[in-house]
């Protein structure tokens, strides 16, 4: 491929990313904090945390990294502690994205397998409980990456741009570190979201039950609930699963050959392919709100609501 239709790709893939994307999760935050979309506030929580972390991605990898490097070169976001701080809050946000994703997951596999233990632990409460200790683990995980950078370049003593440290693939902290965080995230994730995934429809398949409720479409509304709550379920995970596949292959292939990540080199394949995951990747950031929109009734209507609103008032204020 020639390195420049990549560069170019980029270039328009990112910025068009961030436009469509922010306001999506916008909009997806202030129609699930209405709470009108007929979702138990349980599942409501978990949607709307998934989407401020995926803002947190688009703000923090999408424009203030990838943007910023096509269009804005040398800013104040290029000083060393600016971007080092950038660097760590967008590897945050896009483990909490991921691991919230687990959660919710987790959380819809008690809710259906486990009657006994999903009056207790799907809950408001709990959900808030448990959105807090993932976060904070994320964060507690991610403190190490602030530190794997280095000044590119001093200029009037001024330290600029970050550059990984060049002992950073050699010390065996580090070594383990980076080993844990790849097994972590998205090798285990990946695993988890297919375990509870698989638990969940091996469920529904083995309970006559819940197979005649989803044939002849009950008008129950804890039957209605339990199948949005498994729509939902199986469309976000499943979207995120494909997104995200590409960057599992390229560690693997790493593995077992010399090629590096994080080069600029973009006449080499392995290059390509990294960054075509990653767009993959990000992508994901900004699926949720389409899948709110195509999987439920009232968040569609909600949208038109917030939309008829905003209209209304513009106009009075014409």
């Amino acid at each position: 491929m020639d390195p420049s239709i990549l560069r170019n790709i980029e270039a328009v893939y990112y910025p068009i990313l961030a436009i469509i994307g922010v306001p999506a999760n916008i909009l997806s935050i202030v129609i699930l904090s209405r709470r009108n979309c007929g979702l138990s506030r349980c599942i409501t929580h978990y949607l709307a945390s998934m989407a401020i972390a995926d803002l947190l991605v688009l703000i923090f990898e999408v424009i203030m990294r990838m943007v910023k490097d096509i269009y804005f070169p040398k800013s104040f976001l290029d000083y060393t502690s600016t971007c080092r701080l950038t660097f760590a809050f967008s590897v945050m946000s896009i483990d909490c994205s991921v691991w919230l994703t687990v959660a919710f997951s987790f959380d819809r596999s008690v809710s259906i397998c486990c009657q006994t233990l999903r009056v207790k632990y799907c809950t408001e409460k709990t959900s808030a409980v448990v959105i807090a200790i993932v976060c904070g683990l994320c964060a507690v995980k991610c403190l190490p990456v602030y530190f794997v950078n280095q000044p590119g370049i001093i200029i009037d003593s001024m330290a600029w741009f970050c550059v990984i440290k060049s002992d950073l693939y050699i010390l065996p902290v580090w070594k383990a570190y980076l080993c844990f965080d790849t097994i972590l995230t998205p090798f285990a994730a990946f695993l988890f979201i297919s375990l509870f995934n698989a638990l969940t429809i091996r469920h529904i398949l083995t309970s006559s039950k819940v197979r005649r409720s989803f044939r002849e479409k009950n008008n129950d509304s804890e039957l209605e609930n339990r199948r949005k709550s498994i729509i939902l379920l199986l469309s976000i995970s499943g979207s995120f699963i494909f997104l995200w596949m590409l960057i599992p292959i390229c560690y693997v292939y790493a593995e077992f050959t010399e090629n590096q990540f994080y080069q600029t080199d973009y006449n080499d394949p392995f290059t390509v392919m990294e960054q075509t995951g990653y767009m993959l990747q990000l992508l994901s950031s900004c699926t949720n709100t389409f899948i709110y929109a195509v999987a439920q009734t009232k968040f569609r209507n909600e949208v038109k609501n917030v939309i008829t609103c905003q209209n209304n008032q513009k106009i009075q204020k014409w």
